[in-house]
Order: C-alpha cells, then sequence, then structure tokens
C-alpha cells in the first residue's frame, strides 16, 4: 500500500511517516513549499505544493491508495488559520481525493472536537472548524476514520503509556504523545473495523493495556 500524508513536516505528521516507513508502507510525505523535512526521512518521496492548487494537489496524490492528513493551523495572530487549514484545507484535500479516486482517508483531528465554550477556540475558533472539516470527511464518499487524540506530548517515553480507545465524546481531558498518535493512524490502515468511526485516544501508565485491533472490537 502507498500512502500519502499531508503535513508530513509537522511534529505529529514526521510520526505518522516514520510508522508508516516501519511497518513497510511505501510513503509520500506532501509538505508547503517552504516546510522542512527531517533529515532522517529525507530519502522517502516528497512533494511540496499548496493545497489551494488543484493541479498540484491531484498530481501529488495520483496512484495513492489512502490519505492521512495531518495537516493543523498553528497559533498564529491570524485568526483565519483554522478556517483556512482545518476545515477549507480538509474540504480541498478530499474534494482532490474524489477527483483522484482516494476511498481510504485517515483525518487527525482533535479531543473536544465541536465544543464551543473550550480555551481552545480563543484562537480562531479552532475546534468548531475542526467539526466542520470532519464533517466533510463523513460522507460515503469515503472510507473514512477520524482520530482525536487529547494534548499532544513530544515526548518519545511511550512504553508505559497505554491508550485509552473511545468513541466520540466519551473523552474530555487528557493528553497523550504524538507518537502513540501516529501508531494508531499506522493502525487503522490495517483495520478495517476502524472504517466509519470517530477513535478518541489519551493515554496514561494507569491505563489497562489493549490492543488497537480489541479495542475497535468495543468502539
Amino acid at each position: 500500500m502507498k500512502i500519502a500524508i499531508t503535513g508530513a513536516s509537522g511534529k505529529t505528521g514526521y510520526r505518522i511517516a516514520e510508522e508508516a516507513l516501519k511497518k513497510g508502507f511505501k510513503v509520500k510525505q506532501i509538505v508547503r513549499k517552504n516546510s522542512k523535512v527531517r533529515d532522517d526521512i529525507k530519502n522517502t518521496e516528497t512533494i511540496r505544493i499548496s493545497l489551494d492548487n488543484k493541479v498540484e494537489l491531484d498530481k501529488a496524490l495520483k496512484d495513492i491508495d489512502a490519505l492521512i492528513i495531518a495537516t493543523g493551523a498553528r497559533a498564529s495572530l491570524d485568526l483565519t488559520g483554522p478556517a483556512k487549514v482545518d476545515a477549507l484545507g480538509v474540504y480541498r484535500q478530499l474534494q482532490s481525493c474524489k477527483r483522484i479516486g482516494i476511498k481510504r482517508v485517515i483525518l487527525v483531528s482533535s479531543l473536544c472536537t465541536g465544543k464551543l465554550f473550550h480555551p481552545l477556540n480563543l484562537f480562531g475558533l479552532i475546534l468548531i472548524w475542526k467539526k466542520v472539516g470532519e464533517n466533510f470527511l463523513k460522507n460515503s464518499s469515503f472510507d473514512w476514520t477520524i482520530i482525536r487524540p487529547g494534548g499532544l506530548k513530544e515526548s518519545e517515553k511511550i512504553e508505559s503509556e497505554y491508550i485509552d480507545y473511545t468513541k466520540e465524546d466519551m473523552q474530555f481531558k487528557g493528553s497523550i504523545p504524538r507518537r502513540l498518535v501516529a501508531k494508531c493512524c499506522i493502525d487503522s490502515l490495517s483495520n478495517k473495523k476502524s472504517i466509519y468511526k470517530i477513535i478518541e485516544v489519551t493515554s496514561s501508565s494507569n491505563n489497562k493495556k489493549v490492543s488497537f485491533k480489541k479495542a475497535m472490537q468495543t468502539i
């Protein structure tokens, strides 16, 4: 299987690329034209485009079996960023998938997506626009999975961190290392029971160890 990862130069995106390569997937990194790609995965196919360029985007997604969307608005003085990236940006990618014929799409979203009264919404109503992006994906054109992680941590010490997997709107606080989010994305590619599901994930050393496969049987 050959997968494309948009936002692959980001802190979660590059980890998704690493985990995909570990599992033997062919990876195409799709990044912005001025983005820096990590040295340890530079040999992977990398395409630099603007997501608002239909021709460039369609060309980048050609011959791809699945798309993982890891783009996300960054903290900025531009409060229109979340609308442009988390809603319109997702929409443009999905329209390209329709034109190219890509069915399998995994979207990295956020815990509490859609909640109005939340501190994160001080940054351009980001959770509202993420919900709009999710809704664009949730239709019959796609075999979709949405991963909603809690607060993202940079720590790579994940040996004692066990994931709490739940269905949508069951978790409202908590955190998780980006590495574990990346693993969830790749696990989703190999598990058909993750299709048409919103999966909320946080992690803690106090959780019981549950495999992704087992979690998908109950969500």
